[in-house]
């Protein structure tokens, strides 16, 4: 394994099997439909339940099956599009804009020639009606061959741009060919351009007319017409990304090349005014990325060391090492998750170890508390941490045991604790009750083929979660099920035997599920309108049809659905097909204020009225559907939500520098010995007199009045180096890690240094946030333990997913 860094943080390009079992994420723009699959022997140990371990859960005894009115109703609003003649080795599909219905499907066939020089042909085709009818529309590309790999793409937003990018058969020529579109694909625009790509071009994220591309040379160029001109911006261009603004960052090699082992050696440089002039912020950096407002750059001190990471929070003006572990070449860095308020990090295990420590930020993102171990990175350097977006501070994820065993774990603070899931109601343990529980299958489960999906979310479904899973005392390797949460993962409920492939539609008032058969036709859906209770099914095709996917429109706003596989025709070649189903003509009334009901999300019942429901320092209060209300919240829908401030205790505190909590007390008292220690981390790159009264906020809590501690403590230390240029490397005889235990024995260690940086935040005022991600997640065990800094070993619902290291974020 190469050393690199990995960041996830969503991925917009998906890959189907048709006939087998693919996989698919919700919130993407773009799909790509393959006939092939290849098969990954899986590498970590899968429990197999002995005979009888568990029952099969009925799951559900609804019997309300579809009247004759109701099947004739969705037969008229189901359309079958057969793309005869096209027997596409791929589809690529691609929604185009926010609410236009607009998809544009490329089907390519790749000829067996070596991969530079590309040939084969492509065809287009267009949709302006949610994928009802397609019309072919390549003769607006004059026939062009379009490349497989990025060769088509849609601008941000509502935008309805869109770029297509031809073959590079012609290598010879001064540059590429690119096909642009301003009107959803209703007429295209050929560019010659003066270079070759080597990489997806890059829309910036707000504005779609701004562009960059590299080039198969290294360059860097710049488009500010939507790629009617291009300026070459520099030489030796490794990757770039766009900052806050018109900020661009970019990677590149002083020798005009960028070698695999020369990787270390690259400047970092920053331009803020669309290439006009430009600055080096960083020297000797392996790769670097930016998220939620924090620039990462992986360095390479001293030639041949491991990499650590520095980071600045000011678009590049200074940088200050994260206190992390270092990373060899065996091993990898990975930027699960960010906003302003916290970085979510992994450092891979040295060895082949399919685990690493994953560490949490504070408001920095350059002081980092260990959050959990042993935390499972497995086949194709995936993670199986899950934003739950439908619910505030909600995240699932998967752990390795030391026996191999996989078990899953959640959180509902955003880390401050964790805990296994308990068992669904209507799944009985017969055998070993005791260690009972639901495990998630997570992207190592889909890698290693044994299910077809991972966990669903969506933040305007509130509180619905819906996943493949098995119960036991670890994850197994047999045929998964299907389980729901309606509060956002507290409690499950068995909804589905077997593997499934799902959707969200209509903010989570309708979902959908096809079976996954491996190798077997299928013709039916199901559905179900109150939260997976209660299913039933359509027969949406007289002629089965070998399932690669489902797809709708981004945002699960959408009352339709998109069934897509292929059936084989006479001549034995495959033909593609697309059944489209509009609910609408079933769920024909409008939900009225009746229909819904408040929710207190992380409510318990019997909880204390005055603290029920406070995480992170506030409650929310939900308006949402009904179950037993059948009815479509439509596409105007919004979330509607009261948040109140909770009055503040000890527990919406941590432990500042040289403070500790006693064990079975949450109030913070002075440790003696760390009083002579001093701050090596200076985000102002001076000495700093702090004020401090052994209490700081968690990040990102919002409580108010209640307990208020007050300052006391004057405290002043000298500042080491805080620049990636120069060779910055704290002793680790100078690092103490306290053990702070907040609330209910939970871990938290904070390196002496952390909580210094974290006053000076309180005393000086918070940065102004740039971007705004999902929650971040932290880990603590259940027991109140310390640890030296040397023990410490060195991941969407729904961002971009990298190998580890490549540009941290990719």
């Amino acid at each position: 394994m190469t050393g690199r860094l990995l960041v996830l943080v969503g991925a917009s390009v998906l890959f189907l099997a048709a006939g087998g079992q693919g996989t698919e994420q919700r919130n993407r723009r773009t799909v790509t439909f393959h006939r092939a699959q290849q098969d990954v022997k899986a590498r970590q140990v899968y429990s197999r339940p002995k005979r009888d371990t568990f029952k099969s859960p009925t799951f559900t005894s609804c019997k309300h099956p579809l009247t004759l009115s109701e099947h004739q109703l969705l037969d008229k609003t189901t359309h079958e599009t057969p793309f005869h003649g096209d027997d596409g080795s791929s589809f690529t599909l691609t929604w185009v804009g926010d609410g236009t219905g607009v998809i544009l499907v490329l089907s390519t066939i790749s000829s067996p020639l070596d991969t530079i020089y590309e040939g084969g042909s492509s065809r287009l085709y267009r949709s302006a009606d949610y994928g009802k009818t397609f019309h072919d529309i390549t003769h607006l590309i004059n026939n062009t061959f379009i490349r497989t790999e990025f060769g088509i793409s849609a601008g941000p937003g509502n935008s309805k741009q869109v770029i297509l990018t031809a073959d590079r058969s012609a290598l010879d020529s001064p540059g590429g060919v690119i096909f642009t579109s301003t009107d959803a694909g209703l007429s295209f625009k050929a560019v010659q351009l003066p270079f070759h790509p080597d990489k997806p071009i890059t829309f910036h994220f707000q504005n779609p007319e701004y562009l960059v591309a590299i080039s198969i040379d290294g360059g860097l160029w710049l488009s500010q017409h939507f790629g009617a001109a291009w300026t070459k911006l520099h030489d030796g261009v490794q990757s770039l990304m766009w900052g806050a603004g018109t900020t661009l960052f970019f990677s590149f090699s002083p020798k005009g090349t960028v070698e695999a082992d020369r990787r270390g050696e690259l400047f970092l440089m920053r331009t803020e005014d669309m290439g006009k002039t430009f600055t080096t912020i960083a020297h000797n950096i392996f790769s670097f990325g930016y998220v939620g407002g924090f620039l990462f750059t992986s360095v390479i001190e001293t030639l041949n060391s491991p990499r650590v990471i520095y980071v600045s929070s000011d678009q590049g003006e200074r940088f200050n090492r994260a206190q992390l572990p270092s990373a060899s070449t065996e091993q990898f860095y990975s930027v699960l998750d960010g906003d302003e308020d916290m970085i979510f990090m992994h450092v891979d295990n040295p060895g082949d170890t399919y685990f690493g420590t994953m560490y949490t930020s504070d408001d920095s993102g350059v002081l980092y508390s260990k959050s959990l171990e042993r935390h499972l990175f497995g086949g194709n350097r995936k993670s199986d941490f899950t934003n739950i977006t439908s619910l505030r501070g909600a995240y699932l994820t998967n752990v390795l045991e030391e026996d191999r065993r996989i078990r899953s774990v959640v959180t509902f603070d955003r880390g401050g604790e964790w805990r296994l899931i308990h068992k669904p109601q209507n799944v009985d343990c017969v055998e070993n009750t005791r260690n009972c529980y639901l495990h998630i299958h997570g992207e190592h489960s889909r890698v290693n083929g044994i299910t077809a999906m991972l966990p669903l979310s969506n933040p305007l479904a509130v509180g619905l979660v819906i996943a493949h899973g098995s119960v036991g005392d670890s994850l197994s390797s047999s045929r998964p099920d299907v389980f729901m949460s309606q509060d956002g993962g507290y409690t499950w409920r068995g909804v589905l035997r077997g593997p499934h492939h799902y959707s969200i539609l209509d903010s989570g008032g309708l979902v959908v599920a096809v079976e996954a058969h491996s190798g077997i036709q299928v013709n039916t859906i199901k559905f179900s309108t109150d939260e997976g209770q209660c299913w039933r099914v359509y027969n949406f095709t007289d002629q089965p049809i070998f399932f690669s996917g489902l797809t709708s429109e981004p945002g699960s706003k959408t009352m339709n659905i998109s069934v897509w596989g292929y059936r084989p025709e006479e001549d034995g070649q495959p033909m593609w097909v697309a059944v489209t189903i509009d609910f609408q003509s079933l769920l024909n009334r409008e939900c009225e204020d009746q229909d819904y009901e408040e929710w207190l999300a992380h409510s318990t019942e019997g909880g204390d009225p005055a603290t029920d429901g406070c995480v992170l320092g506030y409650k929310e209060t939900f308006r949402r559907l009904k179950k037993l209300s059948v009815c479509r919240n439509g596409r105007d829908y919004r979330v509607s939500r009261q948040q109140n401030p909770c009055p503040c205790t000890r527990e919406d505190y941590l432990c500042d520098y040289g403070y500790y909590r006693h064990a079975n007390s949450s109030e913070c008292v002075r440790q003696p010995d760390t009083a002579d220690h001093f701050l090596e981390v200076c985000p102002n790159g001076k000495e700093e007199e702090l004020k401090t009264s052994g209490y700081r906020k968690v990040p990102g809590d919002r409580c108010e009045g209640g307990f208020t501690p007050q300052r006391g403590h004057t405290i002043s230390r000298n500042c080491g180096k805080t620049s990636p240029d120069q060779n910055f490397d704290t002793p680790r005889e100078k690092m103490v890690l306290i053990a702070v235990c907040v609330g209910a024995g939970v871990i938290v260690l904070v390196a002496v240094s952390i909580a210094v940086y974290s006053v000076m935040r309180m005393s000086y005022g918070n940065r102004m946030p740039v971007y705004r991600f999902s929650a971040l997640l932290l880990q603590a065990d259940d027991r109140c333990v310390a640890t030296d800094s040397d023990s410490i070993a060195s991941s969407n619902g729904t961002g971009v997913n990298t190998d580890s290291d490549d540009d941290l974020i990719e």
